[in-house]
């Protein structure tokens, strides 16, 4: 057999490639990422560390009682509620006037808002009895009532919202975080159609600078990142 006359270049032996440059890109995106992008991460980290206690309460409400803005007040006193142990309960009850209250361990969303107002001398149960006593039909005409209850008036959302329309700033609603202040009202719709009421505060710690709600939405009074969880249908800032 004639052998196959081999015509082509001369084989060559691969060149290794140089593992030195490799591992200089690879110390020098370390060191960049270390320099920049971790101081970042570790902050990241270290506020979703923070969270809603009672002790980080306590340090807020400090913070905040310090100032004389009745914002900060008001959410003082809000921050307060959420120390509380409360059980949801929208039962019907007879109460004095004014100054009137359910149970305290007991309570819904608007309960929350008529105790931290009354935290900086606001009572919600006789002002919103006055206005609704001279204005009845501006209000809600949802349970078919035909003059005012100083039992359940101010204990209904609704009611409440409209008060406030009538008696504080109306703020434009937005889902910008920067426009809400301690001790903004806000109202939201739920996923059911059933109106929600909560106060801003601040968040827990080095998240102080956040805006967060106290509210009871069914499972007590909470201290939570909540603000944009829903349907926000009306944003008030009420002034003594």
């Amino acid at each position: 057999m004639t052998p196959i006359e081999y015509i082509g270049p001369i084989p060559q032996k691969k060149k290794r490639k140089p593992v030195i440059g490799g591992w200089v890109i690879l110390l020098m995106a370390g060191l960049f990422v270390s320099y920049f992008a971790w101081p970042t991460f570790a902050d990241y980290v270290k506020t979703q560390q923070d969270v809603a206690s009672e002790d980080k309460a306590t340090v807020a409400i400090a913070h905040l009682k310090q100032s004389e803005k009745f914002g900060d007040q008001l959410a003082a006193s809000a921050l307060e509620r959420s120390q509380h142990s409360v059980s949801y309960d929208a039962a019907y009850y007879n109460i004095s006037y004014p100054m009137g209250d359910i149970p305290a361990g007991r309570g819904v969303a608007a309960d929350v808002i008529v105790r931290g107002f009354r935290g900086v001398g606001v009572d919600l149960q006789e002002r919103v009895h006055q206005d609704m006593r001279e204005n009845f039909r501006l209000y809600p005409q949802l349970w078919g009532l035909k003059e005012t209850d100083t039992n359940i008036d101010h204990r209904r959302v609704p009611n409440l919202q409209r008060f406030f329309a009538r008696n504080s700033q109306e703020v434009p609603v937005t889902r910008v975080v920067g426009n809400y202040e301690n001790g903004d009202i806000v109202f939201w719709r739920l996923p059911d159609g059933d109106a929600h009421i909560g106060i801003i505060v601040p968040g827990p710690g080095s998240r102080f600078h956040e805006k967060w709600v106290v509210q009871n939405v069914g499972e007590g009074v909470e201290w939570k990142d909540a603000l944009l969880d829903q349907e926000i249908i009306g944003h008030f800032r009420y002034d003594q």
